[in-house]
């Protein structure tokens, strides 16, 4: 039997995809899983801040096409990429167990973080952090896959940076967290917020297909579903998207969720912080944090925001 799996180009999506494809043919005996690449609107575009270009879905939706078109059986994002809302008839047939949520401060090798005064990173939310932690640094946008902006920090000239920000799970994943002539900090996700989702795979298909349904079953972990389904129900009561400062963070304790999140301003000045803990659905908790932030005055923020983009 063959199943076709869709996936971006980069090494990182390349290698998420090639790791569902293996566990796949691990789990079922015959399996043959092809990988079919996309290139998506998201890398195409690589001039502007993602901010300037759109919202989530921009590495998504080419995939999601072929989907519907039948091209192919299932498609592998990192699941930060997502819209909160799918397009009708996909769902996400399985969320594997979570990488690590952490962002990590990328330097060059033998500087000391007192030095640092221009990071680069193409998140507002990691922007809005870094301005809160590092006051007097700046922050520029970068663009790229995950080597090339490591890469900035070894530049001259007027494409260096000091330091870059970056998710550690797909550091870890493309095992560049050895690489000589860099220095690794990672941050603590207490108070460097990860944005939502971060760490997680969503493997997406069609919600009638119930053979890939059936294939896809020993894939899925349920406590990091519970997770992410928390932070997504959070986003979506904020409305973020890739042009908003949001981020949040849920972790399971038994039948118990705890998620913690922020709204803030891009230059890191406003910002609101909550935390909610309960046994209720992942969707209610992390709803009633959203409406908790935005009535602190988030709702301001968001709609300042909005407006100016």
């Amino acid at each position: 039997m063959l199943i076709k799996i869709g996936t971006r180009g980069s090494a990182l999506a390349l290698w998420q995809a090639n790791e569902v494809k293996r566990r796949l043919e691990e789990a079922h005996s015959g399996l043959e899983a092809e990988l079919v690449i996309f290139k998506t609107r998201g890398d195409s575009i690589l001039d502007r801040p993602l901010s300037e270009v759109g919202g989530k879905g921009l590495f998504t939706k080419e995939l999601e096409d072929a989907m519907l078109r039948g091209e192919i059986q299932l498609a592998v994002h990192s699941l930060k990429d997502m819209p909160t809302a799918l397009p009708e008839g996909l769902i996400l047939g399985a969320i594997p167990a979570r990488g690590d949520v952490r962002d990590v401060l990328i330097y060059r090798q033998g500087e000391e973080l007192p030095d640092l005064s221009l990071i680069g990173t193409s998140s507002l939310r990691r922007a809005c952090l870094a301005k809160r932690r590092w006051t007097e640094a700046r922050v520029t946008s970068i663009r790229g896959n995950v080597p090339t902006r490591m890469g900035r920090v070894q530049e001259t000239g007027d494409r260096r940076v000091d330091g870059v920000l970056l998710a550690m799970a797909g550091i870890l994943r493309l095992e560049l967290n050895q690489e000589e002539g860099y220095e690794y900090l990672p941050l603590n996700p207490e108070t460097f917020i990860p944005a939502v989702s971060q760490g997680a795979l969503a493997i997406e298909c069609l919600e009638t297909d119930q053979e890939t349904l059936s294939l896809l079953a020993p894939l899925h972990h349920e406590p990091t579903a519970r997770c992410v389904k928390a932070e997504r129900s959070f986003l979506a009561g904020v409305e973020g998207d890739c042009r908003v400062p949001v981020g949040a963070l849920a972790t399971v304790d038994g039948s118990r969720l705890r998620i913690k999140g922020f709204v803030g301003s891009p230059d890191g000045v406003s910002y609101f912080e909550g935390v909610k803990i309960g046994d209720e659905s992942p969707e209610t908790l992390g709803s009633e944090l959203a409406s908790d932030l935005l009535q602190q005055g988030g709702d301001k923020v968001l709609a300042a925001l909005r407006q100016s983009n």
